[in-house]
């Protein structure tokens, strides 16, 4: 009897600790992020009209868009998938500078959940977001962007904590 309750015990400690762990490695938001309430996650395949650009949450595609570097644009349904599993989606102008682009690739290699792609008519050269979490930059060494990532990659802000970055479409460079 007590074998049995010790093993309940240390199962549920596991439990806790998989789904506690994740938050210690957060950091703290850098200075200028907006915060948005996301209220709806229903899966669709039709397109949907996002009120963010690029999207940070709400309707999307049941399949979601593969982390990692993309050399072209990305459908935002997918992304925004995505973003639910926790994902942190890089997106940048297309005429950004080569030196940045290959930094923002680096990043990107580094992390399990974070999706680069270049994005056409952003507000700023470089925008970082999350589900309900966005950061606007101005290039891609500000060293906010580093920080929103450990902020927000798995972050507590995210509907499906723990959920997977990758079995989705697209291949990433």
């Amino acid at each position: 009897m007590l074998v049995k309750k010790l093993a309940l015990l240390g199962t549920m400690l596991a439990m806790v600790l998989v789904a506690v762990a994740p938050a210690f490695g957060q950091t703290a938001p850098p200075e200028g992020v907006q915060s948005f309430s996301v209220l709806s996650q229903y899966h669709t395949t039709e397109p949907v009209s996002y009120e963010q650009i690029p999207p940070v949450g709400g309707d999307h595609d049941p399949v979601l868009q593969n982390c990692g570097f993309y050399e072209e644009p990305v459908r935002n349904e997918n992304v925004v998938h995505s973003l639910e599993h926790g994902a942190v989606w890089i997106t940048y102008s297309p005429d950004l500078p080569a030196d940045q682009v290959e930094a923002l690739r680096a990043l990107a290699s580094g992390h399990t959940h974070v999706l680069v792609s270049p994005y056409p008519g952003l507000p700023t050269p470089v925008v970082a977001s999350a589900w309900g979490e966005q950061l606007w930059l101005e290039d891609a060494y500000d060293p906010r962007l580093e920080q929103f990532v450990g902020a927000f990659e798995q972050g507590p802000q995210n509907p499906e904590p723990g959920a997977p970055c990758s079995g989705g479409i697209g291949e990433p460079q």
